[in-house]
């Protein structure tokens, strides 16, 4: 039972992901309804049994501020796939302004960039271009969906419709 569950809002808008225990509870409460199962597993009781939740969609809508992917060091590593951006090596990461601080650089996801130590300490103060170091890949502001759709890594095929996979 420790699978988990897309919830998705009443107008189908992925929410969040929950256990399936906190699904079954919406669902036997009515908050929710059943949109897909998992047809090799049920939950039993000794009565009888019931679907094993994959997709849950909630009765009444839930309106939710604007939301945005928090800026974090493991929220930049995850979009920039845990690899430095100036040689793709997969250790020893630190996150690099591409225009330094010290030259007005701002902590914003449009500047922060995975590097290792050793290509960070080459960079130093310089830009990338001053440094004649390209980046593999512009640094950009991740769209929480398609943040959830691509690092949440446990993508189950009845999702994909709903997060826009398919």
């Amino acid at each position: 039972m420790n699978a988990t569950v897309l919830v998705l809002n009443q107008d189908y808008q992925p929410l969040s992901i929950c256990s399936v225990q906190r699904s079954m509870k919406l669902l036997f409460l009515e908050k929710a309804e059943l949109l897909h199962d998992d047809p090799e597993k049920e939950l039993s009781t000794t009565r009888t049994s019931y679907q094993y939740p994959s997709v849950i969609r909630l009765r009444n809508y839930i309106r939710i501020p604007y939301t945005k992917v928090v800026l974090s060091r493991r929220n930049i590593m995850r979009r920039d796939k845990f690899s430095c951006q100036y040689c793709a090596k997969k250790s020893d990461l630190t996150i690099d302004h591409v225009l330094p601080k010290s030259r007005g650089g701002k902590d914003q996801w449009e500047n922060l960039v995975t590097a290792c130590e050793k290509c960070n300490v080459k960079k130093g103060n310089k830009t990338p271009q001053e440094a004649q170091m390209p980046l593999k890949r512009k640094p950009y502001r991740p769209i929480p969906i398609t943040f959830f759709r691509e690092y949440n890594g446990n993508v189950q095929d009845p999702w994909k419709p709903y997060l826009y996979m398919a």
